[in-house]
């Protein structure tokens, strides 16, 4: 039975460990996402806000805390197991499928999903409606796209699990700043449909303006944590990750 401080979060994350073999990444991570918020988690390179998603999505096993999904523990599942669960990962770099097309990776995003893949048509066409590029270049070989044009892919196949919470990791990284605002944009627009967003971006100004809260992460610990404004107006914040 789920704990009463616990009820009504689409995600939790409670005391979470990890790393990568001997190596220590996460010492003690908390964090909640409640459900149709928007929560970006910032810091350094090195912070640990990588792994944090990574653990979220059965990547990476935590080697202690615990990870809940819709009130689920998720802690030891397997990244199948999660998505069919109602996750949506959009990971550091894309990794799409070069030598496929851009609906053939789409496609993809709703195989682990019973209820994904009967209302598969109908997402295909909200992802389109939210990237008409994609319809554009449905059939071209995603590794033949620009960067922006794979990030807006990585983000579709995501969509199409239709997820309850959507992770997304770095998803301005070799952006131009128009491509930015387009695949921000979409992330808005999502967020505002009642998909939970947990977000993990470089552009820190950008997350918090965006972020309904956010929580600041160093050294692989929770150090700060607030309403996205607040964190925007904190003088430690402005002057280590804005340099203001």
């Amino acid at each position: 039975m789920t704990e009463p401080h616990l009820q009504g979060q689409d995600l939790v994350i409670e005391h979470l460990a990890a790393g990568y073999g001997k190596v220590q990444v996460l010492w003690d991570v908390s964090l909640h996402a409640r459900p149709g918020e928007f929560v970006a988690v910032i810091g350094a390179n090195g912070a640990g806000k990588t792994t944090t998603l990574r653990a979220v999505s059965g990547v990476v096993k935590p080697s202690g805390g615990r990870i809940l999904l819709g009130g689920q523990d998720i802690t030891r599942a397997t990244p199948p197991q999660i998505v069919a669960l109602g996750l949506g990962h959009v990971p550091e770099g894309r990794e799409l499928f070069p030598l496929m097309t851009v609906r053939e990776n789409l496609e993809l995003g709703a195989a682990m999903r019973p209820e994904a893949r009967a209302m598969q048509a109908q997402t295909l066409e909200h992802v389109y409606t939210l990237f008409p590029r994609l319809r554009e270049r449905q059939g071209q070989l995603a590794g033949t796209l620009s960067g922006g044009e794979q990030q807006m892919v990585a983000l579709g196949r995501a969509l199409m699990a239709r997820p309850r919470v959507l992770v997304v990791d770095e998803p301005s990284l070799g952006l131009s700043p128009l491509m930015t605002q387009t695949v921000f944009g979409a992330l808005r627009a999502v967020n505002a449909e009642g998909v939970t967003v947990l977000l993990v971006e470089q552009n820190v100004g950008l997350s918090l303006r965006l972020a309904d809260r956010a929580y600041v992460l160093e050294n692989g610990q929770v150090v700060n944590e607030g309403t996205g404004a607040a964190l925007l107006a904190d003088p430690r914040v402005r002057e280590a990750y804005l340099a203001l």
